[in-house]
C-alpha cells in the first residue's frame, strides 16, 4: 500500500519526448527504477542518447559525478509495450490532447496495482477532466514541469476535484526529491505559470500580427527588461506546436475569452511543421 514517498520505487514515464526524457532522467538520478515507454522505437533510442549526453554535461559542469551517471542509467529502462509500465507513480507526459489522456490513464489503469498514483505534466488541461472516468479518481493528480525538466526547479503540484490529499503530498515529496521546487495549485487552467505567462506570447504575437514591429525587435525588446528570452525564442525553445497547444487549450477552457485567442500565425507555422529548435524551423531558421 503506498501512504508515503518512501513507498514509490518505481517511476514509469509514459512519452519520451523533451519533457518525458527529462522527467525520466530526474526519476533515475533520485535513484529510483525508471521505465521510459514510447510507442516509437526511434524517440526511445533518441531519448536515451540524449539523456546520457545530459549527463556527460553534468559531469562537465561539476553537477554529476561518473558514479551517478553509471547508476542513473543503470536504473533507467526504455520500453515500447505499454503493458510493460507497471509502476508505483505513472507520469504522463504526451501530446495536449484530453482524449489521447484520457484513454492513455484508462489501459495503463487496467493492468496497473489499486494504489498505483497517476500524475499528468499536462501545462493547460484541467485535471478534473483528465481523470473524470478512472476506475481510482482520488490517485490522479497533476505533477506539471518545465522545460527542460532536469534544469527547471519549478514544479506545479495540481489537486482535481476528486485527488486524496495524501497523492498530493506524495506528489510534493517526489518533486522536492527529484531536487525540485514544488508548489501547491488549485485546478484551473493553466493553474499558475502559464495562466500568468500565456500573454507574453499572446501578447507579443498580436503586436507581430498588427506589424508594430517585427520578431527580431520584439525579443530584444523583451530581453534588455529583463527576461532571459525572447517570447517567439522561447516558443522555439518549447515547440511551437506545443506553444500553440496549450494556448488553443486554454482558449476553450476559458469559453473563448479573446484574451486568450491563438495567433494566426502561429497556426500557421504549425501546419507549415515550422515547430521550432526540433524541426530545424520555426520563428527563426536553425538549419
Amino acid at each position: 500500500m503506498i501512504t508515503g514517498i518512501n513507498d514509490i520505487k518505481t517511476i514509469g514515464v509514459v512519452g519520451s519526448g523533451t519533457m518525458g526524457l527529462g522527467i525520466a532522467q530526474l526519476a533515475s538520478m533520485a535513484g529510483l527504477r525508471t521505465i521510459q515507454f514510447d510507442i516509437n522505437k526511434e524517440a526511445l533510442k533518441k531519448a536515451e542518447s540524449t539523456i546520457q549526453k545530459n549527463l556527460s554535461k553534468g559531469i562537465e559542469k561539476g553537477k554529476v559525478t561518473e558514479g551517478e551517471r553509471n547508476k542513473a542509467l543503470e536504473l533507467l529502462i526504455y520500453k515500447d509495450d505499454l503493458n510493460a509500465v507497471k509502476a508505483d507513480f505513472i507520469i504522463e507526459a504526451v501530446i495536449e490532447k484530453l482524449e489521447v489522456k484520457k484513454q492513455l490513464f484508462k489501459k495503463l489503469g487496467s493492468f496497473n496495482a489499486p494504489d498505483t498514483i497517476y500524475a499528468s505534466n499536462t501545462s493547460s488541461i484541467p485535471i478534473t477532466q483528465i481523470g473524470a472516468n478512472l476506475n481510482h479518481p482520488a490517485q490522479f493528480v497533476g505533477m506539471h514541469f518545465f522545460n527542460p525538466a532536469h534544469i527547471m526547479k519549478l514544479v506545479e503540484v495540481i489537486s482535481g476535484a476528486s485527488t486524496d490529499s495524501v497523492v498530493a503530498q506524495i506528489t510534493y515529496d517526489l518533486a522536492l526529491k527529484f531536487g525540485k521546487s514544488p508548489v501547491m495549485a488549485a485546478d484551473s487552467p493553466g493553474f499558475i505559470v502559464n495562466r500568468v505567462a500565456r500573454h507574453f506570447y499572446v501578447e507579443s504575437l498580436k503586436i507581430l500580427e498588427e506589424g508594430i514591429t517585427d520578431i527580431e525587435s520584439i525579443d530584444k525588446l523583451l530581453t534588455a527588461s529583463g527576461f532571459k528570452m525572447g517570447p517567439f525564442q522561447l516558443m522555439d525553445l518549447i515547440g511551437v506546436d506545443t506553444n500553440f497547444s496549450v494556448t488553443a487549450s486554454m482558449f476553450n477552457s476559458f469559453y473563448h475569452d479573446p484574451k486568450f485567442r491563438p495567433s494566426r500565425i502561429q497556426q500557421q507555422k504549425v501546419d507549415a511543421g515550422h515547430h521550432g529548435r526540433k524541426s530545424g524551423k520555426g520563428f527563426y531558421d536553425y538549419e
